[in-house]
């Protein structure tokens, strides 16, 4: 069966491969980012996908767009939202960190997502699942080496939103699911990343799946095991 799904930060590396993914199997995609215009593999994804992608134009910190988005969804109902638009910011020791960069950082990686869901809930199917692109970095537990506050901090952030919005949403239906997506060869990860895109949306995939209402909330990794908060 067909379902509609909403990507955030589709034009390249996770997003990307998410909307090719999704494409493959039949289903109808909305890929979202900032400039799809000069997306160039989303735009011949658009091509070969026949009228089941839809390029939309979001920067995730831009209230009109977020406004536009829903518009432009309005008449469907959305079975999957992909919160995966973040940023790892610049990487600041203890004694650089600055406030201009930190608060940019958590705009886009902690209060963007949370505005997005609450500019779509409305739309989402009765048992709709949101995913919110999160990162092991955001694990206190796991926190062995100290250093990148920045990124540390609005990952771990993002984790206490996906925990209440399983809360808050739980009666409507909606299940969350806050997903670390390993270690990945993309332009965030880098070259020696320890998978692919393939491997890690193709597991993501397989939690959203198995994902139900009682395991709301659960903090993933892409192979389906529970990360420590």
């Amino acid at each position: 069966m067909s379902k509609t799904i909403v990507i955030t930060g589709a034009n390249r590396g996770l997003g990307l491969e998410f909307c090719k993914q999704y494409l493959a199997e039949g289903h109808k995609v909305y890929a979202c980012c900032r400039s799809p215009e000069s997306a160039e593999e989303l735009l011949k994804l658009k091509q070969e996908a026949g009228g089941r992608l839809e390029a939309v134009p979001l920067d995730v910190t831009n209230a009109a767009q977020l406004t536009n988005l829903k518009y432009t969804l309005q008449g469907q109902s959305v079975d999957l939202l992909i919160n995966n638009a973040g940023v790892s910011g610049q990487r600041l020791s203890f004694g650089e960190v600055n406030e201009q960069e930190w608060m940019k950082v958590l705009h886009i990686n902690t209060v963007a997502p949370l505005l997005v869901v609450q500019e779509l809930v409305d739309l989402m199917a009765a048992d709709g699942k949101i995913l919110l692109m999160t990162s092991k970095m955001g694990s206190i537990e796991d926190n062995t080496s100290g250093g990148s506050y920045i990124y540390r901090s609005s990952k771990a952030a993002l984790n206490a939103v996906g925990k209440s919005l399983a809360l808050d949403l739980f009666d409507r239906g909606i299940s969350v699911a806050i997903c670390h997506p390993g270690w990945v060869q993309t332009d965030m990860g880098g070259p020696n990343a320890l998978i692919n895109t393939e491997t890690s949306i193709r597991g993501l995939r397989d939690v959203m799946e198995q994902l139900t209402i009682d395991k709301s909330g659960q903090f993933f990794s892409y192979d389906g095991s529970i990360i420590p908060w």
